[in-house]
């Protein structure tokens, strides 16, 4: 009769493998007494903690006292927190992209959560590509997770506006390139756009993704927009360790959060939002690692039936701090309830239904718009198909200029970023409003690794003059807090042989965001003579590089490694 054997919990788990279990954990135990625990304490049920501080990051300019936080959360609950490091990723501190490092902040997040010894864990993250990293990693893993948050910063008064990274940030960079702002002014303005520690206080791509971690059910209610300097985020990371805690006793795992249900509430949250372009391929990414798609196709169905309630920058006016305090995520699904599937649970157990029992009672209507009075009626993200984007293309119509959303125009082309760094402020460029600027070789494939170069800048010339938007196209991505009419993640990328590649300055292109179409006006026989000279780019060497050129898919499947997906 064979004997059920406990499962291994605390430093029991994953023992090195030395052919004797036994002698892993003394050893291991060896090692940890000489950090000073006593036999108490490492009898305790473990809690990791994902440590993604860097000095190079300053989104993540908390998470040392954020640890702490947990820590306290963690050792109040019975538990004993082991925090590590893993991959810090910061938009503006890494070459060519953050987005090129995503999948290795999720591979190796991935990695440390199934090969310590930990029961549960609290991932901290932030800044943009972070927060996926770790939900996919969660995913894979399957270990049962708390996402804890490093919040947005806080706006800041300067001069009768205010001011925040990183639609501010662009704004008056427009402006500078246009003439409008002095070399003077814009230094001034650099030392008053980041004033706290956080995230880009906008609904950006780091402010996004809280709202869809919440909305996936990874995070407790209300947890996702506390600004970083507040002392309830103190408070939630706490409370994110003694959760951990919790789920060690009574598991929830990521698998039985991130369901095809919890995503599609995600995609509703996210087009209410008025939210970035970048959460489309991170959600997409995630879901991915459990094997769940996401259709464009079903994505302009889910637009048609979801209104823009948010009203924050890039596409309104307020702050993350005006979105916490005007109700946050709880008062926006209660606007959406009956659009949202509630039987779904979060990782406190709770089914949303049950959440949503009762309203809010408080909602301040400046910036959570009721259904009966939307910013918009109709969400706030478009897929666009045909000749020119046979598997996708997206635009956020929300940031864009509705005047532009029917266009057939002459396409501008440039053939990479160098090429566009070069020549769009060439006063001899031949371009007009009119015109369609078309950026080509910038997606994952690409040694550019798929930048936010999609916000392609007006060519100073026009800018000069007053032009303030036009069609802009490409295979990369654009910042969540840019605004214009672009349009983005064209599929397949031109370093796949997809039809951008053969794109050339003068021809016509139709984009019609009534028809989500998006066609390229060349006949089939002068596109067939062009790719017969198209050459692939040479693949990398070595290194991630390498690794990436052979395995990144395209953006209509997140820009995942395909080794890394639920079918592997």
């Amino acid at each position: 009769m064979t004997q059920n054997t406990p499962p291994k919990t605390g430093l029991r788990r994953n023992t090195a493998n030395y052919g004797d279990p036994d002698f892993a954990l003394y050893l291991r135990k060896t090692f940890a007494k000489s950090m000073g625990y006593s036999n108490a304490m490492l009898e305790r049920p473990v809690v990791g903690i994902v440590d993604t501080g860097s000095d190079y990051n300053n989104c993540h300019r908390t998470v040392p006292e954020l640890i702490e936080a947990v820590k306290r959360g963690v050792l109040a609950a019975g538990g004993l927190p082991l925090a590590f490091p893993t991959v810090s990723l910061c938009e503006p501190s890494l070459f060519p992209t953050s987005m090129h490092f995503r999948n290795l902040a999720a591979l190796d997040t991935e990695a440390m959560l199934s090969g310590q010894p930990m029961d549960s864990a609290v991932l901290i993250g932030g800044c943009d590509k972070t927060v996926p990293a770790q939900l996919m990693a969660a995913a894979s893993s399957d270990m049962p997770s708390v996402q804890l948050v490093t919040g947005p910063m806080l706006a800041t008064a300067f001069q009768g506006e205010r001011l925040a990274a990183c639609t501010d940030c662009r704004r008056y960079w427009a402006q500078y390139r246009a003439g409008k702002v002095s070399g003077e002014r814009i230094a001034e303005i650099e030392g008053r756009l980041a004033t706290t520690a956080g995230t880009c206080g906008v609904m950006g791509t780091a402010s996004t993704m809280a709202c869809i971690a919440e909305a996936l059910g990874m995070m407790p209610a209300g947890h996702g927009s506390i600004p970083a300097v507040h002392a309830d985020r103190l408070r939630a990371a706490e409370e994110a360790g003694a959760l951990a805690v919790r789920l060690i006793a009574n598991p929830i795992r990521p698998s039985e959060l991130i369901t095809a249900k919890s995503v599609e509430n995600a995609l509703r949250v996210l087009l209410a939002l008025g939210g970035s372009t970048n959460a489309l391929i991170h959600l997409t990414a995630i879901a991915g690692r459990l094997g769940i798609p996401i259709s464009l196709a079903r994505l302009n169905e889910l637009s048609d039936t979801t209104p823009v309630l948010v009203d924050l920058k890039p596409t309104g006016d307020g702050y993350m701090e005006d979105f916490h305090s005007a109700g946050a995520m709880p008062a926006l699904l209660w606007e959406l309830k009956d659009l949202l599937h509630l039987d779904v649970i979060d990782v406190t157990g709770a089914t949303l239904g049950d959440r949503l029992a009762k309203a809010p009672e408080f909602v301040d209507r400046r910036y959570i718009r009721a259904r009966a009075e939307p910013v918009s009626p109709v969400g706030g993200i478009v897929s666009l198909f045909g000749s020119l984007a046979p598997r996708g293309a997206i635009l956020k119509r929300s940031a864009a200029t509705e005047s532009l959303f029917e266009t057939e125009a002459r396409a501008v082309v440039f053939d990479g970023l160098e090429d566009l760094s070069n020549r769009i402020d060439d006063p001899d460029l031949d371009v007009t409003e009119h015109d369609i600027l078309v950026l080509k070789n910038a997606g994952p494939l690409t040694p550019a690794g798929m930048p936010e170069a999609g916000y392609l800048p007006i060519p100073s010339k026009l800018a000069r003059a007053g032009v303030k938007d036009m069609v802009r196209m490409s295979d990369c991505r654009m910042s969540g807090t840019a605004f214009g009419t672009i349009v983005l993640h064209i599929t397949p990328e031109a370093a796949a042989g997809g039809p951008l590649a053969l794109v050339q300055s003068g021809d016509r292109i139709r984009l019609s965001v009534k028809e989500r179409s998006l066609e390229l006006l060349v006949s089939d026989a002068e596109l067939a003579e062009r790719l017969k000279s198209w050459v692939p780019p040479a693949k990398p060497k070595r290194g991630w590089d390498r690794i990436v050129a052979e395995q990144v898919l395209q953006a209509d499947e997140g820009c995942d490694l395909a080794v890394l997906r639920a079918e592997g």
